[in-house]
């Protein structure tokens, strides 16, 4: 994953106006799926702003003009009106973001880290996300995201996905980076694994490898209406073609287009230093970079 720093490798802190720290709910302080969509547990999200538009609560006029404002994220760009359960393994940069993201779209999201819920009572504050032990974090959830250092993937408790929903979708954002910071992971160097394909044997469950070279505030300030001419894509890979599905329309949804990378033995054309790693073009630039990709890693990536 990226963070925000000018460079391809380093995320910078997050920073977002006042108007993006406010999340978005129903009139009744509650979210859940849309009538029709199958029975879930409701999360009950605070209730700060009194305006209320569409049976929703919105902040007031000075937050609604501008990149990144209310008045562009407020909305269900997939037209899809579905609202799921997501459980964000880790948060940081990426982690942090798509909480944010997700939640000012109505999704129900909790939030977990290595360090506990008691160090995410800001985030929750400022989202309305539940913040959750590890253990819990898949409990319920329709998509799970994996966002932790590629080298503490093993260490996730046993069992973590066994109270998830039923078909649930894993993704993951997660990248090698040896010299850097994760040491010699010998199923990438000796047995040629691709990344995720490795994170998956951790996990025991497929993957989809996705927002691995996405700078995090670009997911704060770069999501566009369907066909806005500025409109960035992401690539996204894996051998599940319903969860593939999912998370394309999720990505789609929070205001960006997706190319389809293949499976995850593809995956290794989006990894660090990959011409698309890091790449802020729409689907034809996308497309033309996983083309151009060496299946060879380079040594900066090598352990």
């Amino acid at each position: 994953m990226l963070s925000g720093r000018t460079d391809r490798r380093a995320p910078g802190p997050a920073r977002f106006s006042e108007c993006e720290k406010w999340p978005k709910s129903h009139a009744d302080g509650r979210i859940g799926r849309a009538a029709g969509g199958p029975a879930r547990r409701s999360a009950l999200l605070p209730r700060r702003d009194p305006v209320l538009l569409a049976g929703r609560s919105r902040p007031g006029p000075e937050c609604r003009a501008g990149a990144g404002s209310w008045h562009e994220r407020d909305t269900d760009p997939a037209g899809t009106g579905e609202l799921m359960k997501i459980g964000i393994i880790g948060a940081g940069n990426i982690g942090g973001n798509l909480t944010r993201r997700l939640t000012a779209l109505g999704h129900d999201v909790s939030v977990a880290n290595s360090r506990g819920p008691a160090t995410l009572a800001a985030l929750a504050e400022a989202t309305g996300a539940t913040p959750v032990t590890v253990r819990e974090a898949a409990r319920g959830a329709e998509i799970v995201v994996v966002t932790i250092p590629f080298k503490n993937v093993p260490d996730l408790p046993a069992g973590l996905f066994d109270e998830a929903a039923e078909g649930f979708t894993v993704i993951d954002t997660g990248n090698y980076y040896p010299q850097q910071r994760d040491g010699r992971i010998a199923g990438v160097e000796d047995d040629g694994l691709t990344e995720s394909r490795w994170t998956e044997r951790q996990l025991g469950r497929p993957v989809i490898k996705a927002f691995n070279g996405t700078y995090a505030q670009d997911i704060l300030d770069r999501h566009r209406p369907a066909g806005a001419p500025d409109r960035i894509a992401l690539p996204v890979a894996g051998d599940d073609e319903a969860g593939k599905k999912a998370v394309r329309a999720l990505i789609e949804e929070l205001g960006f287009d997706t190319v389809d990378a293949g499976g995850i033995d593809d995956s290794w054309r989006q990894q660090p230093e990959t011409p698309v790693y890091g790449l802020r073009e729409g689907v034809d630039g996308v497309t033309k970079a996983l083309a151009e990709a060496s299946p060879v890693r380079p040594e900066s990536f090598r352990g």
